[in-house]
């Protein structure tokens, strides 16, 4: 079998999104588990809608996703120019191929291709004028994911504009033919020109590639297909909030391919290795962000302890309105770093961490009135709150498991449970009812900051 050759090929009008992704990741994958060969093709010939910045943010995506390309811009390639704008001269030479062969001819100033098969006229009530219609055989599609398709195109039809500009279908053909393509693997939506273009490889006398039409990614709520203006379409936001983008393509590979067992954190080694295109569902995926951030969480849990600082001081940095990610970046760095660890197996993802621990690096730090009220309306936590601070002079702050035994021996002193102390000391020391554990709290802060807030919060109940 000759090398596999595969290409996503996207438009630079707008920005990069995850059906996009998820269909250069097929691609990817697909390349480097055959060994194969994945090219980059930007179809740029819209030039009203295209812009460099939005080419920047396709070249920017995907290699923060890690997907590098062999061929294509910035890499070069023994098939190129890979920007279609670059092309016309070869478009030009292939549209001539099919002008001479009898297989394209001119009409009302455009260019096109003549279907085989006995001609009829007929009245077309739609659009109310008498068509040349073509008694073709069905085109068959044996379609990778899709299995046996058959479609029947019946009348000719365009492939060079009367501005003399190119139809996609045209140049989409004439690209995979001229660089080689073996492998045509896009979205569902794209079955419907398949036949046409099978017709053009077939004008041109060359064998169709292989075609692997994926499924569509549905929208979280609601029918239809996820589009650039759907809640977490666009990459670019993913990276603005601090995602790993090692989760992302994992979260990404299983929008419609199964691995064969039930794992789904996967290390992309793993990914690649089983990565196959039977193992592509035929039913559409549906885009699912909870499961997205459950993805993200498990990947920032497994992070080593160094790189998820870098990972979140790099956040606090960009944050350059945020108070709170100021002060933290200003506090001492061991003390950034103990705040930043004991946060990390509880938050799903980076983004979080300004609001999760905005309390370790500022005393001015609201209270949540709601669950004041739960709290303070619940037995006598005044008098818990004091016992712990008459008792917390004696307790040894070296370690987590040390407090939790110093506040457990003294819930047994006064009959009481860990919990009745728990929820007041957060309270006072948080403002709020969720955060890492109290006995980390307690450690980080220092016991003369915890002293300090909980007398002022009793001050001020």
């Amino acid at each position: 079998m000759s090398q596999v050759r595969v290409r996503f090929a996207p438009s630079p009008t707008g920005f990069f999104h995850i059906g996009s992704a998820r269909t250069a990741l097929f691609n990817w994958l697909y390349a480097r588990h055959t060994g194969g060969a994945f090219v980059l093709r930007i179809e740029d010939t819209d030039k009203e809608r295209n812009s460099e910045a939005f080419l920047n943010v396709i070249y920017d995506s995907l290699r923060w996703l890690g997907m590098d390309w062999d061929e294509g811009p910035k890499v070069g390639g023994a098939y190129g120019p890979y920007k279609q704008s670059e092309r016309n001269a070869v478009y030009k030479e292939y549209i001539d191929r099919l002008l001479a062969s009898g297989r394209a001819y001119e009409k009302d100033g455009a260019t096109w291709l003549k279907v085989d098969g006995e001609r009829y006229e007929v009245f077309d009530a739609h659009r109310k004028k008498t068509v040349t219609k073509v008694k073709a055989a069905p085109v068959v599609i044996n379609d990778l994911i899709r299995g046996r398709v058959e479609r029947v195109e019946d009348e000719d039809f365009v492939i060079v504009r009367s501005d003399g500009s190119p139809v996609f279908h045209l140049v989409n053909v004439i690209d995979d033919i001229a660089m080689q393509i073996t492998h045509v693997i896009r979205g569902e939506d794209h079955l419907s020109n398949t036949s046409k273009h099978v017709l053009l490889y077939q004008a041109f006398g060359v064998q169709p590639p292989e075609f692997a039409h994926i499924p569509l990614i549905l929208k979280q709520n609601g029918p239809g297909k996820m589009s650039k203006r759907d809640q977490g379409a666009l990459i670019e936001e993913y990276q603005r909030r601090g995602y790993l983008p090692e989760a992302l393509v994992n979260f990404l590979c299983l929008l419609g391919w199964n691995p064969g067992d039930d794992r789904e954190k996967m290390p992309i080694a793993d990914i690649i290795r089983l990565f196959d295109l039977p193992g592509v569902n035929q039913s559409n995926a549906r885009f699912d962000e909870k499961k997205l951030a459950h993805m993200n969480m498990a990947y920032l849990l497994a992070l080593p302890a160094d790189a998820f600082l870098t990972l979140a001081r790099g956040y606090f940095e960009r944050q350059t309105g945020n108070a709170v990610a100021q002060a933290a970046l200003a506090a001492e760095p061991a003390y950034f770093r103990d705040v930043m660890l004991l946060s990390q197996p509880k938050i799903k993802g980076v983004e979080e961490l300004p609001a999760y621990t905005g309390y370790f690096f500022t005393e001015d730090f609201p209270v949540d009135a709601k669950v004041r009220d739960k709290v303070m309306g619940k037995g006598d936590p005044k008098a818990r709150l004091r016992e712990l601070m008459a008792a917390l002079p004696t307790f040894d702050l070296s370690s987590d498991t040390a407090i939790e035994q110093a506040i457990k021996d003294l819930a047994t002193k006064n009959a009481l449970g860990f919990g009745d102390y728990q929820a007041v000391a957060r309270l006072a020391l948080s403002g709020t009812n969720v955060g890492p554990s109290i006995t980390g709290m307690i450690r980080i802060l220092g016991r003369d900051r915890v002293l300090a807030r909980m007398t002022r919060f009793l001050a001020a109940t």
